[in-house]
């Protein structure tokens, strides 16, 4: 049987992240065909610290193994913004030295993961890097290079235009995209690399459903409300939402909440329409998504979003910003979203979508996920994927 070892930043059932939640599942599936195994570190933090938070050594995790490395230090985040502001004044000007030293300040850099991997490359007959913006992918892939996919997640963000991509970026033995719009950007991005590769996305398990007046009585909320999911950040457009939002409702917009799952990393607005209910479990997050009115993702930075995905599994429908291409390919693909380019569009779609409209566009992005997003279809993409660079036929040593 195959050895894949799948490397990221960090793993475990309580990390916050959907490229961790997708190289997780990913792993998780492929172990029918793969012996899987994910290398990362000791981190649960990204944003903030990099703080060695699990034990290191293996954990299995439903049936996974998951094999984690201490961080060699944490990230000092004023330093570290610091050092982001002058690079990014200067995206041209800067030198290799300079972007590097860029990137093991925004890390996780492990001494202990890069031995592994140099010590124990001829183990395994593949790697499969996620996400290319972190110190594990950038400083790892290249020790691996003639057996490394790169599963990207690229979206047109500054630290993508740094020079230091364009040799990475002709490195890895194949791609697999999440959406047509990130292998287009990236093919645009990097025409001298070879960017041919599978659109896989995420496989989606229709869930046995949830519980919507189980959720209204739990949290004691009769209101209509709008839903946000994921880490509750300015990045993640949160702070144009909490903006929005409550102009809506001082300009006396319907009587509606706002209510956010998910880890913050900046101060939530004291309203007494919004309410922040932090991590929740599984079953109550599915119940939270049969509860809502709208699924609401202001994120400008996306590579694939996976919450539309859950949203439209759930027969929601969503609302995004028009400043993120793939949240809008997505809702024009699934016809299960409207998108808003400022606060008038934003007012607007609320105001004037009835029930109606809304179970209209919910239903076809369920259909949408039955038909794009089965397990079985991502399985068969990174079979194929291995398959056409000629890894199918390499057992490994270990």
């Amino acid at each position: 049987m195959k050895k894949v070892a799948f490397v990221v930043q960090r793993c475990g059932l309580e990390v916050n992240g959907g490229s961790e939640s997708l190289c997780l599942q990913v792993a998780q599936h492929m172990s029918r065909y793969w012996d899987t195994e994910i290398l990362t570190t000791c981190a649960l933090d990204n944003y903030m610290t990099w703080e060695n938070q699990y034990t290191p050594g293996i954990e299995e995790v439903e049936g996974t193994r998951i094999r984690r490395f201490t961080v060699d230090r944490p990230r000092i985040v004023d330093d570290f913004n610091r050092l982001s502001d002058t690079i990014r004044g200067r995206l041209s000007e800067a030198s290799l030295a300079e972007q590097e030293e860029w990137m093991r300040a925004q890390g996780p850099m492990s001494s202990d993961l890069i031995n592994f991997i140099r010590k124990h490359t001829d183990d395994y007959d593949a790697f499969i890097f996620f996400t290319y913006l972190y110190a594990t992918t950038y400083f790892l892939l290249p020790l691996v290079q003639e057996k490394a996919f790169l599963v990207p997640a690229g979206h047109d963000e500054w630290p993508i235009y740094l020079s230091m991509w364009n040799a990475f970026f002709e490195m890895p033995k194949g791609f697999m995209f999440l959406t047509p719009e990130e292998k287009a950007f990236l093919q645009n991005r990097f025409p001298r690399a070879n960017m041919e590769g599978p659109i896989s996305g995420i496989g989606i398990d229709m869930p046995r459903g949830g519980d919507p007046e189980r959720f209204r009585r739990t949290y004691g909320i009769r209101a209509p409300f709008l839903l946000y999911m994921g880490r509750i950040d300015p990045s993640k457009g949160c702070d144009e939402l909490f903006r929005f939002f409550v102009d809506w409702r001082r300009m006396g917009g319907s009587p509606v909440k706002l209510l956010l799952l998910g880890k913050p990393a900046m101060p939530v607005p004291e309203h007494p329409d919004i309410l922040a209910l932090g991590y929740v479990d599984e079953q109550t997050k599915l119940d939270a998504l049969a509860a809502c009115d709208w699924m609401v993702n202001p994120s400008p930075y996306e590579s694939l979003s996976i919450v539309l995905l859950e949203a439209w599994s759930m027969g929601r429908p969503v609302l995004v910003t028009e400043k993120a291409q793939v949240l809008v390919g997505q809702c024009r693909r699934a016809n299960g979203g409207l998108w808003y380019m400022d606060w008038e569009e934003f007012v607007y779609i609320l105001n004037h979508s009835g029930k109606e409209k809304r179970s209209a566009l919910g239903e076809q992005g369920r259909h949408f996920v039955v038909e794009n997003y089965s397990w079985d279809e991502i399985i068969d993409k990174y079979m194929a994927l291995m398959q056409k660079t000629g890894l199918d036929s390499v057992s490994s040593t270990g």
